[in-house]
């Protein structure tokens, strides 16, 4: 992944600075040192970038107690999902909570905006409660992971509100967590407001399914990269 985005880093940074100008302001090309000198200032960039990614996983390694063995990840990953769909297990039937798997071992849990907030709310339902209890009860249980919590809305409403009520809502969630007792260097909240949706925006159906918060849970893997 770094890889491409130090390619793309690079790529854009001649693109864009594929040109200078003179001391008249006649734009002409750049000499081989000033292209070594952008070349080395993205570089620069994207090793920061991914140094500080480095340190956020070190740091939830520590508190976690070590990661998981390379070759435990599978069936760590698929106790957990296990135990998620025992305890969910009423939620799961009846469409309030999805579990699903996802390339190299994540999980992903999606619960609706329609039953645990209501419409243009950012406070949890208290009836959605018990079901964020269970879940963290199985969280707290497989503590190697790192949880990232994203909101996400319909297109109703402006864009701008819509990426700010995703935000509050997936912190909203991530407070509950905390609650909890899941720690907090395991827990990270976005919002990707309307841009992401899993479902036509022109039905009630498909709104009620785009608004939804999800949890991507992330074993950490010894030896993996974060």
């Amino acid at each position: 992944m770094w890889r491409r985005f130090v390619a793309a880093l690079l790529a854009a940074t001649l693109v864009l600075g594929g040109c200078a100008t003179d001391s008249r302001g006649n734009r002409r090309p750049l000499t081989d040192a000033e292209k070594g000198a952008l070349m080395g200032a993205a570089v620069g960039a994207a090793v920061g970038m991914t140094h500080r990614s480095h340190r956020k996983r070190a740091v939830i390694i520590g508190a976690v107690g070590g990661a998981i063995a390379g070759g435990l990840v599978g069936s760590y990953m698929d106790r957990q999902k296990q135990d998620l769909e025992k305890v969910l297990h009423p939620e799961l039937d009846r469409g309030a909570i999805r579990i699903e798997k996802l390339p190299r071992h994540r999980l992903r849990i999606s619960m609706t905006g329609a039953t645990a907030f209501d419409v243009d709310s950012t406070a949890i339902k208290p009836g959605f409660h018990s079901t964020l209890d269970k879940m963290a009860r199985v969280l707290n249980r497989y503590g190697k992971t790192e949880l990232v919590i994203v909101g996400h809305t319909d297109s109703t409403g402006p864009a701008a509100y819509n990426q700010r009520l995703s935000e509050r809502r997936a912190r909203a969630v991530m407070a509950y967590l905390l609650q909890r007792g899941v720690i907090p260097e395991r827990l990270s909240a976005y919002g990707k407001g309307e841009t992401q949706p899993v479902a036509s925006n022109a039905t009630e159906a498909g709104r009620r399914r785009n608004r939804r918060v999800e949890i991507e849970v992330i074993p950490l893997v010894e030896g993996e990269p974060g």
